[in-house]
């Protein structure tokens, strides 16, 4: 599968960008893993609600198509999306679920994070907190959208809503639960976890495609 990094992108051409390579895509084309932040966004699945939304404030909410309720995507949050084709790799939802959120585990378990998933409730909680949450759809046999993990971010945010629709829900990241890595670390042994649960293997996409505009952070590029 091929690894696409970007660095800050706004939400919805991305988006748009998953949503037009799951659909144009054929039989030939590899999986591809999209790593990136996005500047500060609520998204609301397709069957979210309302209330679940307290008080964005000055941050966008934008209705978007993957499965759950609201969510938060900001700076210090690493999000991955799955371009997998189910049909090739012989996958169900719920084996594609369950191998993103070993992944994470698994990964988190190599920092000494003792992390779990719970029944019905998508993602990845450590202590009852939720370190990593979980979004996909799935057309035609394919997936787009992904996982979201906190890795050194401002976690106030997150009481503005009701995390994935849990009113009152913990979040945690993993700074807070005592890891160090940076960025690129975690990116790398994020993918590295991913590609090893579904037994893969990678190479970089190389350029980055034509939709991808990198945002000015601060003044300066952040390419």
């Amino acid at each position: 599968m091929l690894i696409r990094r970007f660095d800050s992108v706004d939400y919805q051409p991305c988006w748009q960008a998953m949503k037009t390579f799951s659909d144009q895509r054929d039989d030939s084309a590899a999986d591809e893993l999209w790593v990136l932040e996005h500047p500060p966004v609520f998204t609301q699945g397709q069957a979210g609600k309302a209330e679940h939304v307290l008080a964005a404030g000055d941050i966008p909410v934008v209705q978007t198509d993957r499965g759950g309720q609201v969510t938060y995507h900001g700076p210090g949050q690493t999000v991955v999306y799955v371009l997998f084709d189910l049909k090739r790799m012989n996958l169900g939802t719920r084996v594609l679920v369950n191998g993103i959120e070993q992944a994470i585990i698994d990964m988190l378990a190599d920092e000494g994070i003792h992390a779990e998933r719970r029944e019905n409730a998508p993602g990845v909680y450590v202590a009852g907190a939720k370190i990593a949450s979980l979004g996909l759809r799935i057309r035609k046999g394919r997936s787009y959208h992904g996982l979201s993990l906190n890795r050194d971010m401002d976690l106030s945010v997150f009481q503005r809503i009701n995390p994935c629709g849990y009113a009152g829900q913990p979040v945690t990241s993993l700074s807070a639960q005592g890891s160090r890595l940076t960025r690129r670390q975690a990116e790398d042994r994020l993918l590295a976890a991913l590609a090893a649960r579904f037994d893969a293997r990678t190479a970089d996409a190389g350029a980055p495609p034509d939709w991808y505009n990198p945002l000015i952070d601060q003044g300066q590029d952040r390419q």
